[in-house]
């Protein structure tokens, strides 16, 4: 007889695969038989089981994550409008136009126009803050264990989350040098609702490893990123991340890939005190 734990993990573990599909191919058709035959779920409670475990319907939840899409590269990219609403599965851009609108309240055009206008909230910069310039570096791709977390960044409990993935690492002896302490980050809290983040709690692992149950298996693309070192406590990265967005990144010329940006952390932080922690902020360009 199959526990109601085991059940639990290996749906998490099905989700885990259909979200990654999912955010690989907002630009394409996304049907719900492609979904429910990759996941192994019936199409009659494929819709069920994804509410209950994302806590958004399957419709709603493609069609934010693409106008999440739309809105970012709207701010960071000088691409066309016609080109994005295409890029993120629009066959119309006057479709684009009317679902933004609906959600955030500003047509595509009025939103790229105004770069003081902040979908969600706007925090203000700090005049005296400074951050160096980032490193420019090619680099391989990552394999990770990883366990997806909902909610607001600051509010999360990365620790107790690395925990579970450290002991998964020593449950299957996956220990070996060069574990790196990753956190992917799917969403600009900007953009999207506190409740509605999407965040990715990762180990790099140098080893064969497999899934099980909430602790999914991914690839972190390899390729150009600009790596930016940060000292300090990690209630300051948004007003770090504001700076690369705001200062930096319009000034650099560079553009940015469709792709999260990952944070490492260098130190400990139950050992390290808030204003020397290190963190490196991994920002993909094309």
């Amino acid at each position: 007889m199959i526990t109601k734990q085991s059940t639990r993990e290996e749906y998490l573990k099905r989700l885990n695969i259909v979200i990654e599909y999912i955010n690989h191919n907002l630009g394409e058709a996304i049907d719900l038989k492609t979904l429910s035959e990759i996941s192994n779920f019936s199409e009659y409670h494929f819709h069920r089981i994804f509410k209950a475990f994302i806590r958004e319907p399957l419709g709603c939840y493609i069609t934010r994550l693409r106008l999440e899409a739309a809105a970012h590269q709207l701010r960071y990219s000088e691409s066309p409008i016609e080109t994005i609403a295409y890029n993120v599965g629009y066959e119309v851009p006057s479709s684009l136009s009317k679902s933004f609108k609906q959600l955030y309240g500003i047509s595509p055009k009025e939103y790229r126009a105004d770069k003081n206008y902040f979908i969600m909230r706007k925090e203000e910069l700090n005049p005296e803050f400074k951050l160096k310039s980032p490193k420019i570096v090619e680099l391989e791709s990552k394999k990770a264990i990883y366990i997806r977390l909902f909610g607001a960044y600051s509010d999360l409990d990365f620790p107790g989350t690395f925990t579970k993935l450290w002991a998964y690492v020593k449950e299957k002896k996956l220990f070996s040098a060069g574990i790196e302490n990753i956190g992917i980050y799917h969403n600009d809290p900007k953009v999207t609702e506190n409740e509605k983040l999407r965040s990715d709690v990762c180990l790099v692992i140098r080893k064969p490893v497999e899934p099980k149950g909430e602790i999914g298996v991914k690839e972190i693309p390899g390729g150009k990123y600009a790596i930016f070192s940060y000292q300090g406590p990690y209630s300051n990265l948004g007003l770090v991340y504001d700076t690369i967005f705001s200062k930096w990144l319009p000034d650099s010329g560079q553009q940015l890939r469709n792709l999260p940006i990952f944070e490492k952390y260098v130190s400990n932080p139950s050992r390290t005190e808030p204003a020397k922690l290190k963190t490196e902020i991994y920002l993909p360009l094309l």
